[in-house]
């Protein structure tokens, strides 16, 4: 062989895709070596849809070689689609779309070197991808998606085969769903095993505006156990699934010069600025949490909304669908999730012009009057993702270049039978005909904000402690 791993490249997602593949775990597969060394390449061919999701598998391409070749795809060059590959660092100016590889290898070695060889990457892209948190492996493959075709699954069920199983060290006393479990690649020169799945993110989700903020400045407190970060938009409290490095976590703790890296104790919308709480040991991680859940921590927000709200409790009860944009309902639906905020003082405030907007990122998404926005004061009662966004967009009232939720207010205010769930929401003849509603009514929302929207944790508080993050951004 040439000194390389050899791989099977099993397929090519989008981000979108990948959630529900990878929900089901994966598995490694125990590959016996083969006489001719081969790399079965199935990829997607056809442009993304609207969600951005690859809707089957197709095989691209087959190829037989002698024992010392290995078939490569050419990924670096532009004629099939992708970019020319240099470093991840510094951050690029522009985004490219989502590209997730998944590979199996063959015949063990350096992960690095695998990848850079099957997929054509340079080597210090990969150790970048590595860097950042893009690349994962398990023991055994996850089980192909039902868009499968009879030969991927097959190729699956020959190589979880338990016989071929037992072959491998790795796997002794291992359920197959414990073989399943993902973990990410730390080290460029980890070594990979005959039968290791990968899944590496070719282009992972990056945060630019990490390398414009004064870290230092951001910091409200730091206490033994803790660190309260006025944390800005557009930026991940603690990373993505593919980008584990440009951080409000990383960041904050490079800005403090600490040995040991924070870690997340909550979240807040990217798109969303305001206090978070990050622990500096992983018992005062448990200790919030559990403060978390016992609600004894308050958070209060500034909203920046469109339209007046009216003072007090708003409840909506929230679908249990872990994907956005999330729907409410104002009646109860069994098995839907209580959403409930207070809303303590709305104000009418100027509405922020354009230079202001275009200082901070703030989209425009196509509210008519904006002579006048309304910053409201919120005590949130219950912490649902998206919670804030999603109720006070059905309340009429959505979030300033909130490009997600107010898309869809729009369109409720020009039809207001149009939401299935809305006060004015239609009887329908049969469930075909609710889901088509439903489906009609996702499809009225719009995309999730790039960087900021009118939204703030302006103070967050327990026991003895109450911290403040200052003024937002529209101010």
């Amino acid at each position: 062989m040439s000194g390389y791993p050899t791989i099977i490249r099993v397929a090519t997602f989008t981000n979108a895709f990948l959630f529900s593949l990878c929900s089901s775990c994966c598995r490694r597969f125990p590959f016996p070596a083969p006489a001719v060394a081969f790399v079965r390449t199935i990829a997607y061919r056809h442009p993304l849809g609207k969600e951005g999701r690859r809707k089957k598998w197709a095989i691209v391409s087959e190829a037989s070689r002698s024992p010392n070749t290995i078939t490569t795809t050419p990924s670096s060059s532009p004629v099939n689609g992708y970019p020319e590959y240099h470093r991840l660092f510094p951050c690029p100016a522009t985004t490219t779309s989502p590209r997730i590889e998944h590979l199996v290898v063959l015949a063990g070695g350096s992960v690095s070197e695998s990848i850079s060889k099957v997929l054509n990457l340079p080597p210090l892209y990969v150790e970048d991808l590595i860097r950042i948190g893009a690349v994962y492996y398990a023991l055994v493959c996850p089980k192909p998606p039902p868009t499968a075709t009879p030969e991927q699954i097959k190729l699956y069920e020959q190589f979880t085969a338990p016989d071929f199983l037992k072959k491998r060290q790795s796997t002794k006393g291992k359920t197959l769903r414990e073989a399943q479990n993902t973990f990410r690649i730390t080290h460029v020169d980890q070594y990979v095993e005959p039968g290791t799945y990968l899944r590496v993110h070719v282009h992972p989700k990056r945060f630019p505006r990490c390398y414009e903020i004064d870290w230092g400045s951001r910091i409200i407190a730091v206490a033994d156990s803790y660190v309260v970060l006025n944390k800005p938009a557009g930026i991940s409290v603690g990373g993505t699934s593919d980008n584990i490095e440009e951080s409000c976590a990383t960041f904050a703790t490079r800005a403090l010069g600490l040995t040991e890296p924070l870690k997340t104790t909550h979240q807040i919308d990217n798109c969303t600025e305001g206090c978070i709480v990050l622990a500096r040991t992983k018992e005062y991680c448990s200790v919030f949490h559990g403060k978390i859940r016992g609600r004894k921590v308050k958070k209060l927000y500034l909203a920046l909304v469109a339209a007046s709200v009216p003072i007090g409790v708003i409840t909506h009860y929230m679908r249990p669908v872990n994907v956005a944009p999330r729907l409410i309902s104002e009646d109860h639906i069994k098995g839907w999730h209580l959403c409930q905020l207070e809303v303590l003082d709305c104000k009418e405030v100027p509405w922020p012009n354009s230079v202001i907007q275009a200082a901070y990122g703030v989209e425009e998404c196509g509210w008519p009057e904006k002579d006048f926005a309304y910053e409201c004061t919120i005590n949130l009662l219950t912490g649902r993702t998206h919670q804030i966004r999603a109720q006070l967009a059905a309340s009429g009232a959505p979030i300033v270049g909130d490009s997600m939720y107010m898309p869809a207010s729009l369109a409720e205010m020009a039809n207001p039978g149009v939401n299935p769930f809305g006060r004015c929401k239609k009887l329908y003849a049969n469930e075909n005909d609710k889901k088509l509603a439903i489906e009609n009514w996702i499809s009225l929302h719009g995309k999730e904000p790039t960087i900021t929207i009118g939204l703030q944790a302006c103070q967050i508080s327990w026991d003895e402690h109450i911290y403040k993050a200052g003024s937002p951004w529209w101010r």
